[in-house]
Formats: C-alpha cells, sequence, structure tokens
C-alpha cells in the first residue's frame, strides 16, 4: 500500500501528465477536503479533482512547502 501523507502546499508528483504544453507532472496542493484543488507547476492552471481519483494517480510527495507558489 502506498504513503499517502501529503498535505496542504505540498508538491506532488502524479503518475500522468498534465496535457498542458509543459506536460508537467507536478502539481501543488492548495485546497484539500472531499474534493482537492491543484495547481500544475508547468502552465499554473488549477484543477479540481476527487480524493478518491487523486489517490489513485499519486505517486510521491516531491516537497514540503509552507507557501503557495502564484504564476
Amino acid at each position: 500500500m502506498k504513503d499517502l501523507n501529503y498535505d496542504l502546499y505540498d508538491i506532488v508528483e502524479l503518475k500522468k501528465p498534465h496535457p498542458c504544453t509543459s506536460h508537467s507532472k507536478q502539481f501543488q496542493i492548495i485546497k484539500l477536503g472531499a474534493d482537492l484543488k491543484i495547481q500544475c507547476l508547468g502552465c499554473g492552471n488549477v484543477i479540481l479533482i476527487s480524493r478518491d481519483i487523486f489517490n489513485t494517480r499519486f505517486k510521491r510527495v516531491l516537497e514540503h512547502k509552507d507557501c503557495v507558489i502564484y504564476k
């Protein structure tokens, strides 16, 4: 079983890339709840995703952050 220890403002890596021009797999969590709001670190788009889908696509935590990255 995977270790699902992610928190608010952490930078995480997902299994599949975001379909933007940068094809980034790195996202920052900007809202936690039943749904998660994540921001693509390649293009800056914000995505609302359910926790169940996020947990299946989650790969690992890259960095623990304490502040929000705004582009």
